[in-house]
């Protein structure tokens, strides 16, 4: 840590009124400031990240400093879909139907909907699903979140196209990247949203980035989610997606954890209303000498509550992977169910690989289960390719996309589907 973070405050003041906050932020973000110098960390099993640079806050990042735009989207590339594009602070490309803004929707950058719709980001922002005092590092984003997006979805209104929304970092310019994602979908609501994160240009710094993403989903909301993170070698990143699903709604879950920095992750699931359900699906590589923590939950808070998670993880080189795959139903939650399955495949003697199951059941008749291996790639499968005439590297290849197939496939764009195949690819190739 550069400084104290109470330093900051006079930088956050200024960034505040930069963006032209309602009061009610600044307030917030001065609250957040003090919490975050006396809170503890969020406690992730068996990952050591207390020491990382998790708080490298760029001064010039808050005194309006913009960045530098680096990319911009084809136009035939947009297929009419819905979208966002950022480079960093700065909204590059906003696209959404006449008819869906017709229909009510926002789907806007996060400070533009602080200007347009005060009191719906107010209701939402850091109240439901991640409390803003809930650690330091909720506390820290809350402080010095210089980004964001936030998609309102309304009542009843069902959207057929995924909304996407890609968020590029360019790390040359040494900001912190703590970006915040608000979504809400209205009663009976339905759609897919899909996000990528990605780091751009070269940079000897370590760099810090906080990320979270709010969805609440209300009665009989459908949410789908995707998400690619490739953020770079030198960002020490703090990652929060929670749901706050209330009755009968489901949030589904498909995240590619593509990262080459280290990584700390909490991917929850709040299952808060009778008959809410969740799936849960994450692949992640790690290689070189990176770290990634991904503490996967889902909370069984009320009756016939419904939550799985499945983790697919391959190591290599030197690269270390933990998986806690936290599965607690609630006293209260009867007829919930909660299953996990949590694997990783190791491709180097020097991997280290943890999948931790963990089950906490506080009330009776209910479903729980959980499978966990960590291992090398079955050699009866390797035996099978090769003896079809693959060479052993394409055989191991091939097993490997399969074995994290299960969130490729649930990616709704079959060109992000793609893409996250190419990126699996170099990532094992590298």
């Amino acid at each position: 840590m550069k400084k104290n973070l109470q330093d900051y405050l006079g930088a956050v003041k200024v960034f505040s009124a930069i963006k032209e906050e309602p009061t009610w932020m600044l307030e917030l973000r001065e609250q957040a400031l003090e919490k975050a110098t006396t809170l503890d960390f969020p406690k992730i099993e068996r990952v050591k990240y207390e020491r990382w640079p998790l708080f490298n806050i760029s001064e010039a990042a808050l005194d309006g400093e913009t960045a530098e735009i680096t990319s911009v989207p084809a136009f035939d590339d947009m297929n009419n879909h819905p979208m966002v594009v950022q480079q960093d602070d700065v909204t590059v490309f906003e696209q959404l139907p006449i008819t869906l803004t017709n229909q009510g929707v926002i789907f806007t950058d996060l400070f533009t909907a602080m200007l347009n719709h005060p009191e719906l980001v107010k209701e939402y922002y850091m109240t439901k699903a991640v409390p803003m005092d809930e650690d330091k590092m909720t506390a820290a984003h809350a402080a010095f979140m210089n980004s964001g997006m936030f998609l309102y979805v309304p009542k009843n209104v069902v959207i057929e196209k995924p909304l996407e929304a890609i968020f590029n970092h360019n790390q040359a310019l040494g900001h912190h990247f703590y970006k915040h994602v608000l979504i809400v979908a209205e009663e009976n609501s339905e759609f897919s949203y899909l996000e990528r994160f990605k780091s751009e240009g070269e940079t000897t710094e370590k760099l810090s980035g906080n990320i979270v993403v709010e969805i609440i989903a209300k009665a009989g909301a459908k949410v789908k989610y995707s998400a690619i993170d490739q953020l770079g070698e030198n960002i020490s990143t703090y990652i929060n997606r929670r749901g706050y699903i209330l009755r009968d709604a489901s949030v589904d879950w498909a995240i590619g954890v593509m990262n080459d920095g280290n990584i700390v992750a909490d991917f929850d699931s709040e299952l808060v209303g009778e008959g809410s359900h969740s799936e849960v699906k994450i692949v992640a590589i790690s290689a070189g000498r990176q770290t990634q923590g991904i503490d996967t939950r889902v909370t069984n808070r009320a009756p016939h509550s419904i939550g799985h998670i499945l983790q697919h993880g391959v190591i290599r080189e030197k690269g270390t992977l933990t998986f806690n795959g936290i599965g607690h139903i609630l006293h209260g939650a009867k007829g919930a169910d909660a299953q996990q399955e949590s694997r990783i495949l190791m491709l180097s003697d020097d991997a280290r690989g943890d999948a931790n199951p963990i089950l906490l059941i506080d009330e009776n008749e209910v479903t729980a289960g959980h499978a966990a291996s960590s291992g090398r790639v079955d050699p009866d499968e390797m035996y099978y390719l090769m003896s079809r005439g693959l060479r052993k590297e394409d055989a191991e290849r091939l097993v490997i996309r399969g074995f994290l197939g299960s969130v490729i496939s649930a990616i709704p764009v079959k060109s992000v589907q793609q893409e996250l195949v190419d990126v699996i690819e170099g990532k094992l190739n590298a």
